[in-house]
């Protein structure tokens, strides 16, 4: 299994386990994260706490497995999991969140992260475009600048410029994300499905543009996509042509 549940005193903690591949998700992890949700909930768990096995959050998706469709839509229903789950969700984050990473740190409510953790998302290394929903969230959750910066410059970030700015909540380890997860268990349900409710509310998903839509896909299907997976795999500078 590359994901584990468990369930204690009405914590739910979710755990990706593919250390070998710095726990990147493939198409079968994210099947298995929507699948944890689900679970949690049938456990009666009040509040998520979502973690990688060392040595990394998520190193991001498995480039040996990611195609533009069955992939992406299993990485959308991952992602809308954790928001539409009616419970606060703590991202526990300690070494790479990165690409995948930080969408799934930012889809969660709540982020505790260790001083060594980094985070970015290098599309722009890689030839490949995020999805609508992501920059819009990347840009609430951690700032429209921080977010311009990610997007169009590939910079990446520690915990401490992320503390600063607010997208951080608590620098800590899985024990400090655990101990806040007991706290939260505590507090009114209903007042906490109902303001998360609110909060996704007023952050709904962004219309359908059909211009960025169109530019995403052609991005997807380009030569420079195919140049970026396969310059990643042979660890070697990609040659971007823009076609």
């Amino acid at each position: 299994m590359t994901v584990h549940l468990r369930v204690h005193d009405a914590v739910a903690l979710v755990t990706i386990d593919r250390p070998d591949r710095r726990n990147a998700v493939d198409h079968a992890t994210l099947l298995a994260l929507r699948q944890a949700q689900l679970d949690a909930v049938a456990a009666h768990a009040r509040c998520l706490v979502l973690t990688g096995a060392p040595p990394a959050f998520c190193a991001g998706a498995d480039l040996t497995g990611v195609e533009s469709g069955e992939f992406v839509d299993a990485l959308v229903a991952a992602l809308r999991g954790f928001t539409e789950l009616a419970i606060p969700t703590i991202a526990a984050i300690d070494g790479p969140a990165l690409g995948a990473g930080t969408q799934l740190v930012i889809a969660c409510d709540l982020r505790v992260a260790t001083e060594r953790s980094v985070f970015g998302i290098p599309a722009a290394k890689l030839g490949l475009v995020v999805d609508h929903w992501t920059v819009e969230r990347l840009a609430r959750e951690m700032g429209w600048s921080i977010a311009r910066a990610m997007l169009l410059a590939a910079q990446t970030y520690r915990t401490e410029q992320l503390v600063a700015s607010g997208a951080i909540h608590r620098v800590g380890g899985l024990d400090a994300a655990m101990a806040w997860a007991g706290e939260l268990v505590g507090l009114a349900p209903l007042t906490i499905s109902s303001h998360k409710l609110a909060l996704e509310r007023s952050a709904p998903s962004p219309q359908h543009d059909e211009l960025f839509e169109q530019a995403r896909a052609a991005a997807w299907a380009s030569l420079d996509a195919e140049e970026g997976r396969v310059a990643f795999l042979e660890k070697r500078p990609p040659n971007f042509q823009g076609r």
